[in-house]
């Protein structure tokens, strides 16, 4: 078989939030792929390993090897798979709703999550909830504000986008960091309503090879 015929491998671990907006994209799109777990605690961390480091540089998850090549960046991973497998879209067609999906993507990914990840909570030490708590609430006030006037039934309308991708895993870090959900009902009542989809129950975190018995649902 050649590398490009390959079937998939997603470099994961069962928390982290980029490498879930990557399983739902791959389980939205019905594509089928091996997990090479990466434990991102053990061993001082497995994605510093010389191996991985070869892989990807900046030794992180994800990284996707798919069609004879590696990627890495979960929002470059996702535009690829809807470049190459269109169906379902997770970007709408229409330019306006399209620059929507991706503005709330950017938001969470730039604006929220690298403030809150496991590197940057390491730095901070013993306040690392309250830093969590504090980036997290600062950012969705924000989203809760733009979501007023994208939303439908999910992030942008009533079709799921790359932006609803993003929302979940982000969601389910504020829960973990027990951020107060009470003043983001847009927000609860979209993440309430992608949560019942199949695609994002099988890339749940509770739901993956490397997820540790007690947390497995």
């Amino acid at each position: 078989m050649s590398s490009a015929a390959a079937k998939p491998i997603l470099y994961s671990y069962f928390r982290s939030s980029c490498s879930w907006r990557v399983r739902i994209a791959l389980a939205l799109k019905g594509i089928s792929y091996d997990v090479v777990p990466v434990n991102l605690l053990k061993d001082g961390g497995q994605q510093f390993s010389a191996e991985f480091k070869a892989m990807n540089p900046m030794q992180q998850v994800p990284a996707l090897k798919i069609d004879g090549i590696t990627l890495s960046q979960s929002l470059a991973i996702i535009h690829y798979l809807e470049d190459t497998r269109p169906n379902p879209r997770i970007l709408p067609q229409d330019p306006k709703k399209r620059a929507q999906v991706r503005m709330i993507a950017d938001h969470i990914v730039s604006g929220i999550q690298p403030l809150q990840n496991l590197k940057v909570l390491q730095q901070i030490g013993e306040k690392k909830m309250e830093w969590a708590q504090n980036c997290i609430t600062s950012g969705f006030q924000a989203l809760e504000q733009i979501l007023q006037h994208t939303a439908g039934r999910y992030c942008v309308g009533d079709e799921v986008s790359m932006a609803d991708l993003c929302l979940v895993p982000q969601v389910f870090n504020a829960e973990r960091f027990k951020v107060d959900m009470g003043p983001y009902p847009i927000i609860t009542r979209i993440n309430k309503a992608l949560l019942e989809l199949e695609a994002f129950k099988v890339s749940h975190p509770s739901q993956q090879p490397d997820t540790p018995a007690e947390l497995r649902a």
